[in-house]
């Protein structure tokens, strides 16, 4: 079967990169964690938080009866652990991540993927259950959940290759998700993509009572824009081409664009209550992943423990 085959390799190409991501990942999450003192806290909580609608992956035995019947719709019921101590992480897995300049480090998507396994490492070190947005998996606190999330990453990046344009360029947005209240949510992308839409697509989930933070990852040329004299640009998701004679005539445009977008995404994030951090891939994953778990621990994590 051709599809079988397909399925083979990409699987045995991905078993060759996961180790070292792994370990990478695992290697910046010990570096912070020595900055920081640990979160773990005793005890499960078991403490009757609220009651939500069933979805799919949820547990048949996590049912309330009562509630069902009361209701006439299926509902589970939820503890103040399982809502208070979840985490959900989701990069952008369109073509537009896959690019680097001269002056990066890495691709933007290489740098997600790495920050993405990295902080749930130091989540799931001091207590916390993650999960992938949008990825059948509940949050958990398991040994196998970090080589689990790095499979489903590149399961997520091979769908979004394999799909239309119109597919490729809509999985710029994180997907439509019920999250439980005071959840978190930690979103990785280059949000290059319309800012209305950023809007609606974060106000989705913050009308759910969920708090997170947008992490704005850029290449350096990105920001700068260092081209100079006949230069082509290409688009990665679609959108043609443009050849620029003296491509320095379009840099003050470019870079005041470019800063309106930034400023546009900080406030959105502003006025919904979420934290943004940009990060830039010519600059050291460790810092960033600093930045942001102290930012989760000034959040409502804990917050929603206390109500």
């Amino acid at each position: 079967m051709p599809g079988n085959a397909d399925s083979v390799i990409r699987a045995e190409n991905f078993a060759a990169f996961l180790p070292p991501l792994l370990l990478a990942a695992e290697r910046v999450a010990a570096t912070v964690e020595q900055g920081v003192h640990g979160r773990r806290r005793t005890g499960a909580g078991d403490a009757f938080w609220q009651f939500r609608r069933y979805s799919p992956g949820d547990s048949i035995g996590r049912i309330d009866w009562r509630q069902t019947a009361k209701r006439m719709q299926a509902f589970v019921r939820e503890n103040e652990w399982e809502a208070a101590e979840s985490v959900w992480l989701w990069r952008d897995p369109s073509p537009s991540m896959a690019w680097a300049s001269p002056q990066a480090l890495e691709r933007k998507d290489q740098r997600a993927d790495l920050l993405v396994l990295a902080c749930a490492s130091l989540l799931l070190r001091g207590g916390e259950r993650v999960a992938l947005l949008g990825a059948p998996e509940r949050p958990s606190a398991g040994r196998r959940v970090l080589p689990r999330m790095a499979e489903r990453l590149a399961l997520q990046r091979q769908s979004v290759l394999a799909g239309t344009d119109a597919e490729r360029a809509a999985a710029s947005l994180p997907p439509p998700a019920a999250l439980p209240r005071h959840g978190q949510a930690v979103l990785f992308g280059d949000f290059l993509y319309p800012l209305p839409e950023i809007a609606a697509r974060l106000r989705g989930l913050a009308d759910q009572g969920v708090k997170g933070c947008v992490v704005r990852i850029v290449d350096p040329a990105e920001e700068d824009f260092p081209y100079k004299g006949r230069t082509r640009f290409l688009g990665l998701e679609g959108e043609g081409e443009m050849l620029a004679p003296r491509a320095e005539t379009l840099a003050d445009d470019w870079r005041a664009a470019f800063a309106a977008h930034q400023a546009g995404l900080a406030d959105i994030c502003r006025r919904l209550g979420w934290h943004h951090i940009k990060h830039r891939t010519d600059k050291p994953a460790e810092a960033l992943l600093m930045a942001l778990y102290l930012a989760l621990e000034g959040g409502n994590m804990r917050e929603g423990r206390r109500r």
